[in-house]
């Protein structure tokens, strides 16, 4: 193969190497020569070849292993929420919203097909633009200021503005666990994501100092509802982080605070008063339905300008129909007082579920959000085995890890769809399997 490969300048060196790739000479796995080979076979500089190497990896068509060399690079599969295909288990990894708690839109459509929106007008209308500065400047600093942005969903605004502040390679400080989501987003466009643990309180103060001493350039946090873990920063944490980033005020902290309306804790930020550049985003997926794809970005004015500029290439704006009916939904009194329901019923059949989990000798913290956290203090993946052939398709933990090698002894359960019964014949099953894959394990170990 390294007969094949041409160039004398690291571009025509990077180039053929490409064409190779591109024509299947060259498949994903496959080991490229090693750099002084290369530089040898060719007659140029060892640096030359590393040089072509690093533009290939740049471009995310090569990987480097270490010792395991360099290879070309595969397309590496990502877990995704949803629905599972074709079971007929009953499946507890959805991290769904209840159906029953999503408003009906029906009644206020015929309110909102008002004149048609024309190019040139503004990209966010103005009764979205009011009620959405009232909800993001609440939790801001007092006097904060700040411009909005109307994004396709919370993974479009994290997708945008990671694009306008980073180039390719660059460190990202990721929960970890984390949000698959985030985990996809960062490792698509080929940046580099950098673990910080999160606790009972959120992300961890030596975590993210951590993370600031690699030099990532971008920090990804959940202030509320920490998906998986339900974790939520507390007033003492989110202090405590914010004395750490005010040592690195460049550096952009995004705060996803996608369960909003319906969390049961306050909102505290990692954001101080002098930070430069930062961004709150808030989507209406998990109140709303996840159909209505719609996010609110709250950020310093500059990253708000690159964050347009972002934008401008493509979709210039969200369907001013999809903004409208947004916001004669969140302004419904009705609306909101169902959102506030949605949000006692989510954390009630939490904390349930936890109280039948202790009942058969396992615990867990109910916490925030959709998703109940389950230690387990033995491998998921065996356990969830165990599960299927009682009826429980379910989600191990180590689909959420980055370096949390903890979590693969937990599993994340969307339980609020289920009932007192059906719950407790949950937590049975789910004690029985922990039991017969520790008792499994005991007998290899002998």
């Amino acid at each position: 193969m390294i007969t094949d490969i041409e160039g004398r300048s690291a571009a025509e060196i990077a180039e053929s190497l490409r064409a190779l790739i591109e024509r299947g000479a060259l498949r994903p796995g496959d080991p490229l020569p090693p750099v002084r080979a290369l530089a040898e076979h060719l007659g140029v500089n060892r640096n030359t070849a590393v040089s072509a190497y690093r533009q290939l990896m740049n471009a995310g068509v090569v990987v480097t292993l270490g010792r395991g060399g360099t290879r070309v690079a595969g397309t590496a599969p990502v877990a995704q929420e949803g629905f599972a295909a074709d079971t007929a288990l009953r499946d507890l990894g959805t991290g769904n919203p209840d159906a029953r708690y999503i408003p009906d839109p029906s009644a206020v459509l015929a309110s909102i097909a008002r004149r048609p929106v024309l190019y040139g007008e503004p990209v966010i209308d103005p009764g979205l633009d009011a009620s959405a500065r009232a909800w993001m400047s609440a939790d801001l600093p007092a006097g904060t200021p700040f411009r909005l942005t109307v994004t396709s969903g919370a993974a479009d605004a994290v997708e945008r503005l990671l694009a306008q502040a980073l180039t390719r390679d660059d460190a990202v400080a990721l929960e970890d666990p984390c949000f698959l989501t985030s985990i996809h987003t960062v490792r698509i466009a080929g940046y580099r994501p950098v673990p910080v643990p999160v606790d009972e309180a959120g992300m961890t103060v030596d975590g993210l100092r951590a993370a600031l001493e690699q030099g990532v350039r971008a920090v990804i946090c959940t202030p509320r509802a920490q998906n998986p873990t339900g974790a939520s920063l507390t007033e003492q944490r989110a202090a405590e982080l914010r004395a750490v980033l005010a040592e690195h005020p460049y550096v952009l902290v995004i705060e996803d605070d996608h369960y909003s309306l319906l969390s049961q804790q306050p909102h505290h930020t990692l954001v101080g008063p002098e930070h430069r550049r930062w961004a709150l985003v808030r989507s209406v997926s998990k109140f709303l339905g996840p159909d209505m794809c719609l996010a609110v970005t709250a950020s310093d004015p500059e990253t708000a300008d690159r964050l347009a500029m972002r934008l401008t290439p493509g979709t210039t704006w969200v369907s001013h129909l999809l903004q409208r009916l947004v916001h004669a939904l969140a302004t419904d009194p009705e609306v909101a007082a169902g959102i506030r329901a949605a949000g006692e019923h989510y954390a009630a059949r939490n904390a349930a579920f936890a109280s039948q989990l202790a009942a058969a000798g396992l615990t867990a913290d109910p916490g925030d959000g959709l998703n109940v956290w389950v230690p387990l203090g033995a491998p998921a993946r065996a356990v969830s085995e165990q599960l299927m052939r009682r009826g429980w398709l379910v989600r191990p933990g180590d689909e959420f890890a980055l370096g949390d090698h903890g979590a693969s002894e937990h599993l994340r359960l969307t339980v609020h769809e289920l009932d007192d019964a059906e719950q407790h014949r949950l937590a049975v099953d789910l004690a029985a399997s922990v039991r017969a894959v520790r008792e499994r394990s005991a007998m290899i170990e002998r």
